[in-house]
């Protein structure tokens, strides 16, 4: 789906992890088991943020099946029998030669292909050039029947429907954690939603399943290998996390992207996406008692699930022994130094995120000791994830002049012994808390962001989190900080990557260079998706909608953010040239 302008908005709001307000949020249960949180305002006038989430993400999959969750976000976008297609008799003919083909395909790949790969006869069992004659003929034929089948498929109406009545930014995620689908709609087309929506969860049609396979490599390839240090620190995240479903990542890994079958898909939209495991969130300009009434009416009508939701059983082990990492990379030498911690709403949580944020900023402790006093590093920057069944605190840095990775090592253990054996002081913490409050504040003004922030928290343990994570936060004291640096910060519970020059490369633009590192690889990405961009009229919405929200844009990111938004306008200059041409 469109991820242009929202990969910057996504990244400022979940900056953005404490709210100071207290908001009052209405919920429903159907009796089928689907939830909605209900949050009326109208401070934005005939505008309904909308949104569902789904319990699942790469956290609930398995070996073999890795990556189906975000292939999910992909197919729940390709209509119903009534929405995508010309011919739903035919539609429904194409998929299932298709099925049939492809399951032929992949028992021959996954039976004698893969024995010719054990025995060394060929390298790489998924590379079509290694195919005996009758795969050939298989994956010909298959070709062939997906191009006739385009003619009774009719591309993109989901998203044409919703634009036609209003609609606007409709996009989705998928994270470790939770599958996301939202939009914004005028108030009066709240039922188009529930219909479209409600509809697609009750008659959801896999059309182009395995077209769309290539669509997610080309995606993978973006996302990971194609920018400098991608492919390594997917490599770092599946050595960090031992035992834990983390171990992987949320797009998945080729060989298991390549081997998913329709028989497979149908039974994980069966377990996750029943009503029991969705969560509607509602927020904007709208009458309740009239929501409900069409909420019940449409997601009323979507049948109890059969299949329970298996929990998630395996956590991650203790790491007993430190883990290193020496990668070289096609960019500027960083490091990243991580270690195990909590989840998320632990009561440990609080304290580390409040010590993150005493290192961080211009006003932080990592840019006085490292940017401006050293001058051994170009960005310094402490970071928490804190997911539903593990998390972790980093540090990572990007080197300066002659300085090396070790360096910056060196100085972030400098800086974590002062925490642990000083206090911070109170003066220092109010500050941070004062800066944490005002975000908060930004975080919501618009009901976009408050709709993300009630399903993103719903789905990692509760919503309650706006109203009761910000008491938390000021609740933490000098002491707690100093207790959690002691606590996890052992030598045998970090995983230290370091990533040199690559002999050879030459320095990046100097634009680029000035970014942060970890912003700087997401705007490569974007900046190859923006390549392949040609419809103008969309990426001036693009544009308009990232403008209006460009005072939302934390400090920090708005470099990233201004460099994407002067490419896409250069974007649409050579487009128009090249049309009065």
């Amino acid at each position: 789906m469109r991820r242009f302008v929202l990969a910057i908005c996504a990244v400022a709001c979940s900056c953005m992890s404490a709210t100071a307000q207290q908001i009052e949020v209405e919920t429903l249960k159907l009796d089928n088991g689907m939830e909605f949180l209900l949050y009326p305002r109208s401070e934005q006038p005939n505008i309904i943020a909308a949104g569902w989430m789904a319990r699942v993400g790469s956290v609930n999959e398995r070996p073999g099946i890795t990556g189906i969750s975000h292939f999910f976000e992909h197919m729940m976008f390709k209509g119903t029998n009534t929405i995508g297609t010309s011919n739903p008799e035919a539609d429904r003919m194409y998929r299932e030669s298709e099925r049939r083909i492809r399951n032929q395909l992949l028992e021959l790949q996954l039976g004698e292909h893969y024995e010719r790969w054990r025995r060394g006869e060929i390298d790489d069992p998924w590379d079509q050039a290694n195919d005996s004659p009758e795969m050939a003929a298989l994956r010909q034929k298959l070709k062939d029947t997906m191009d006739e089948h385009r003619d009774v498929i009719v591309k993109d109406e989901f998203d044409r429907v919703y634009t036609e009545g209003g609609g606007s930014g409709m996009n989705a995620f998928t994270s470790h954690d939770v599958t996301f689908y939202f939009i914004n709609v005028p108030s009066n087309k709240f039922e188009l939603w529930a219909w479209m929506e409600s509809n697609r969860l009750d008659d959801s049609v896999f059309r182009e399943f395995f077209s769309e396979r290539d669509v997610v490599h080309e995606e993978r390839r973006l996302r990971t290998e194609s920018t400098p240090t991608g492919v390594f620190q997917e490599q770092f995240d599946s050595m960090f996390w031992i035992s834990s479903p983390y171990n992987w990542p949320v797009i998945g890994w080729t060989s298991d992207l390549n081997s998913y079958t329709l028989e497979e898909a149908q039974r994980y939209f069966d377990t996750y996406y029943q009503p029991g495991n969705l969560v509607g969130i509602i927020v904007g300009d709208f009458d309740v008692e009239e929501v409900r009434q069409v909420i019940e009416s449409y997601f009323g009508r979507l049948q109890p699930g059969t299949t329970e939701v298996p929990p998630v059983v395996t956590l991650e082990m203790e790491q007993r022994a430190e883990i290193r990492m020496n990668a070289e990379v096609e960019a500027q030498p960083q490091i990243e130094v991580r270690y195990h911690t909590v989840p998320f709403n632990h009561a440990d949580s609080f304290a580390l995120e409040m010590m993150s944020q005493i290192l961080n900023g211009r006003t932080g402790r990592l840019y006085k000791s490292m940017v401006e006093g050293a001058e051994i590093a170009s960005f310094g920057r402490a970071g928490v994830d804190h997911r539903r069944y593990g998390g972790y605190f980093s540090f990572s840095g990007e080197t300066k002049k002659e300085a090396t990775p070790t360096d910056l090592e060196e100085a972030w253990y400098r800086e974590l012994k002062v925490l642990q054996d000083e206090l911070v002081s109170d003066y220092e913490l109010q500050k941070v808390k004062n800066q944490v409050l005002a975000d908060s504040y930004r975080a919501l003004e618009q009901n976009f962001f408050i709709m993300l922030q009630l399903g993103y928290y719903e789905a990692l343990g509760g919503w309650e989190y706006i109203n009761e994570g910000p008491q938390k936060l000021r609740a933490v004291t000098p002491e707690d900080i100093q207790r959690v640096a002691k606590k996890y910060f052992e030598p045998t519970n970090r995983a230290v990557a370091i990533y040199l020059r690559k002999e050879g490369t030459s320095d990046m633009q100097a634009e680029l260079a000035a970014l942060d590192p970890q912003m700087r690889q997401m705007v490569i990405m974007q900046l190859k998706q923006l390549e392949g961009i040609d419809d103008v009229e969309a990426l001036r919405q693009e544009v308009q909608m990232a403008e209006a929200n460009r005072d939302r844009v934390p400090e920090e990111f708005r470099p990233a953010f201004d460099y994407i938004m002067n490419k896409t306008r250069e974007r649409i200059e050579e487009l128009e040239a090249e049309a009065g041409n």
